[in-house]
C-alpha cells in the first residue's frame, strides 16, 4: 500500500522560504515520479512541479519557475519542495502525488497521479 506523508509547511512572511518534505513508503521509491501539486481555497488542484524516478528531469509551472525547486532522495525514499520567494499567491494546500507508471517519462497532469498524500498547510502572510 502507497503511502506518502508530507511534511514542513507552516506561516511564513512574503519573500521567505519554506522546505516541504514528503515521505513515501509502500513499494520502491526510485522507480517512480513524483510531483507537488496545491491547492487554494475555493480553487482548483493545480500543478506545481515533477520530478523523475531517476531526478534527471524536472517540470514546473510557470507562475513558480525560479522560485521553487524540486529534489528527491532515492537512498530516504523522500522528495523535496523548496520554496524561495513566497507569495501570498502560494498560499494553499500543498500535496505530494506519486504516479504508477514504473521508470517513465514526467507527467504534468493531476490524472497521471493515482496516489496522494493528505496534504500541507502553507499560507504566506502580506
Amino acid at each position: 500500500q502507497v503511502q506518502l506523508v508530507e511534511s514542513g509547511g507552516g506561516v511564513v512572511q512574503a519573500g521567505g522560504s519554506l522546505r516541504l518534505s514528503c515521505a513515501a513508503s509502500g513499494r520502491t521509491f526510485s522507480i517512480y515520479n513524483m510531483a507537488w501539486f496545491r491547492q487554494a481555497s475555493g480553487k482548483e488542484r493545480e500543478f506545481v512541479g515533477a520530478i523523475s524516478w531517476s531526478g534527471g528531469r524536472t517540470a514546473y509551472a510557470d507562475s513558480v519557475k525560479g522560485r521553487f525547486t524540486i529534489s528527491r532522495d532515492n537512498a530516504k525514499n523522500t522528495v523535496y519542495l523548496q520554496m524561495n520567494g513566497l507569495e501570498p499567491e502560494d498560499t494553499a494546500v500543498y500535496y505530494c502525488a506519486t504516479d504508477n507508471r514504473p521508470l517513465s517519462s514526467v507527467a504534468v497532469t493531476r490524472e497521471s497521479y493515482p496516489y496522494w498524500g493528505q496534504g500541507t498547510q502553507v499560507t504566506v502572510s502580506s
